[in-house]
């Protein structure tokens, strides 16, 4: 499937082989302002194929310009919430990129590339880990917006029991998430922990007794923040705290310019009427470009290009 296939009336219909979608409620006929978007490999705990990757990068393509889907939940189904990678499938399909230098420096990781659609979605993305999560189960959690957890959860990041190194971005979120102290401490050691345990707890903002309440708990989240939030305010706040400038001062330059143009913007309007007529705001689910014409004030294209330029020089030489 096209990740430029046309807006679908209903996600849930959607012929998704190893990913399931729902709407809220579950049984609508028509696309809702939240989808839980489950992992759907139970009978192997949801292992990590290509085309599960495929999938997940699809529907975060589609939802970022579908103005009806305001937040998305992301889980798993069956006992586990992801295993990482399937290891029976294994690694071969990846040895044709090490056939030269070329093909290693033009190489991009597949959950890296899961990880940056989902940082790009303008729709925020609540994780309910309802299990088990292992290497890329745990790294694809990180570029989320919120994180719940059930207590009980097992979370592994065994890349040094297995000989492989960090991939999806996590490099970057981990230590930004629990300090670089505790980041060194789950790589090195690749052990598994709950997710009760400080070293990873900070990771989630909630912690839950059952994996149902997780779930439950997350959607009702996940629905209130669709219901009550901007899109557009929620995503350019991610972005702010993201891509922030590395000064006070420069900082201080970015966010006057963001807050003083979304100052009388149609949603900054709406959010001031419904507060003071006590009714649920009508935001839109989109962000318009022509109103924040900064955005994005960082350029991951020249950036990528000038890294691809760097390579082929050095390649050359």
């Amino acid at each position: 499937m096209s990740s430029t296939t046309a807006l679908p009336v209903s996600y849930s219909a959607l012929p998704f082989r190893d990913i399931a979608i729902s709407h809220v409620p579950p049984n609508s006929p028509v696309t809702t302002k939240v989808l839980i978007l489950s992992f759907n490999r139970p009978e192997k705990y949801n292992a990590v194929t290509e085309n599960l990757l495929t999938e997940v990068e699809t529907v975060y393509n589609l939802v970022n310009t579908d103005e009806r889907v305001h937040a998305i939940v992301l889980t798993g189904a069956g006992p586990a919430f992801c295993a990482g990678a399937d290891l029976e499938v294994g690694f071969a399909g990846l040895l044709a990129h090490k056939e030269s230098e070329e093909s290693i420096n033009a190489f991009r990781d597949q959950g890296g590339r899961v990880a940056l659609a989902m940082t790009r979605c303008t729709k925020p993305t609540i994780v309910a880990l309802n299990g088990p999560a292992a290497g890329f189960g745990l790294t694809v959690t990180l570029p989320a917006t919120i994180r719940v957890a059930w207590s009980g959860a097992k979370v592994a990041l065994p890349f040094s029991r297995r000989g492989l190194t960090l991939e999806s971005c996590s490099a970057f979120f981990l230590p930004r998430l629990v300090g670089l102290s505790n980041a060194m401490h789950l790589v090195t050691t690749g052990s598994t922990y709950l997710a009760s345990d400080p070293l990873v707890s900070g990771l989630f903002s909630k912690l839950l007794p059952t994996p149902q309440e997780t779930v439950s708990y997350a959607t009702a989240l996940a629905t209130d923040i669709a219901e009550n939030t901007s899109v557009a305010s929620t995503k350019l706040m991610r972005d702010m705290m993201l891509y922030c400038p590395p000064t006070p001062e420069k900082a201080h330059v970015l966010d006057s310019k963001v807050f003083i143009s979304i100052v009388g913007s149609k949603d900054n309007i709406e959010g001031v009427k419904s507060f003071m007529r006590k009714k649920r705001p009508q935001f839109s689910g989109t962000i318009d470009k022509d109103q924040f014409p900064f955005w994005p004030w960082w350029d991951a294209r020249k950036t990528e290009s000038k890294r691809q330029i760097k390579d082929d020089t050095k390649v050359k030489l």
